[in-house]
C-alpha cells in the first residue's frame, strides 16, 4: 500500500491553466506535516477528507468525457462503454495500469490515431474549480484539520492530476483507490483511512459530492458532508466547529 505525503499552502487566482501553475509555483510552501495529530506545534483534532472530482477539480475520465471521446475518435460508443465498464474496478484500483486500460478499450484495433493523441485528451479533461482550490487554500492556511484526499482514480491520471493542480500544496495524505486497491462505496475504503491516521470516526470529516459515498461514511460512524458548493461547505464546516466547542 503506498499513502503520498506532504504538505503546504498557498492563495491564488485562477486565470488559465498555464498561468495558474505558474502563480501557485511561485508561492511559498510552508513545511511538511509529520505529525498526524499535530500540524506546525498545534494539535489537530479533526481530519478533513475530500474528494476530488466533482469538489476540487471536474471528474477526471467521466461518461461525459468518454461519450466525447467517442465522438472525437469515432469510437464505438456502445462497444468502448462495454469494455471501459468490465475493467474500470482493476483501472481504478491500481491492478491495471493506463496502457493495459487502452488495450482493453480502445487500442484492441487498429486506430487512425496514437496513443499520445488519446491520452493528451484524456488530461485535457481535467479542469479546475478555482472557488473550490481558493476555499482549500483557506482551510490548509487554518492548520485547524489533517487534510487529505479520500477519492477514486487510475494511477496515472491521479499522479497527473495531484502534479497539475499543486495538490500536495493542501494535502497532507493522499488515499486515492488506485494506491489503495479499494475504491468508493466500499466501506473497507473508509475503516482503512481511520486505520492509517489512527482518527476515531466521530474526529473525522468527509466531503464528496455523491450521496452513496457520504451514506457509506456515515455508516463507519465518520461524519459526512455532501458537496454542493463551496457557501454550502464553508457553513456545514462552520456548524462542526460550533458542535465540536459544544462538545468540549
Amino acid at each position: 500500500m503506498t499513502v503520498w505525503k506532504s504538505g503546504a499552502t498557498c492563495e491564488f487566482r485562477w486565470t488559465s491553466p498555464d498561468r495558474y501553475a505558474a502563480r501557485l509555483r511561485s508561492l511559498p510552501r510552508p513545511g511538511v506535516v509529520t505529525d498526524l495529530r499535530t500540524w506546525g506545534g498545534c494539535q489537530v483534532k479533526t481530519a478533513l477528507f475530500v474528494d476530488v472530482g466533482g469538489v476540487l477539480l471536474t471528474n477526471g475520465w467521466d461518461r461525459g468525457s468518454r461519450q466525447m471521446a467517442a465522438e472525437r475518435f469515432g469510437l464505438d460508443w456502445d462497444e468502448f462503454q462495454e469494455r471501459h465498464e468490465l475493467v474500470v474496478s482493476d483501472f481504478d484500483t491500481g491492478r491495471i495500469g493506463l496502457e493495459e486500460y487502452l488495450d482493453r478499450t480502445v487500442f484492441a484495433e487498429p486506430r487512425d490515431f496514437t496513443r499520445d493523441t488519446f491520452k493528451t485528451f484524456m488530461w485535457e479533461q481535467s479542469r479546475p474549480y478555482p472557488e473550490a482550490l481558493e476555499f482549500l487554500a483557506e482551510l490548509a492556511q487554518s492548520r485547524k484539520y489533517l487534510l487529505a484526499t479520500l477519492n477514486n482514480e487510475s494511477r496515472e491520471l491521479n499522479q497527473y492530476r495531484i502534479r497539475r493542480f499543486h495538490l500536495t500544496d493542501y494535502f497532507t495524505l493522499f488515499f486515492s483507490s488506485c494506491f489503495l486497491g479499494v475504491r468508493k462505496p466500499d466501506e473497507k475504503i473508509y475503516r482503512l483511512v481511520l486505520e492509517v491516521t489512527q482518527h476515531s470516526p466521530g474526529d473525522c470529516l468527509f466531503v464528496d459530492d455523491r450521496a452513496l459515498n457520504v451514506e457509506c461514511a456515515r455508516r463507519v460512524g465518520m461524519r459526512a458532508i455532501q458537496y454542493r458548493n463551496v457557501a454550502g461547505l464553508r457553513e456545514e464546516l462552520r456548524r462542526s466547529e460550533m458542535t465540536d466547542h459544544a462538545g468540549m
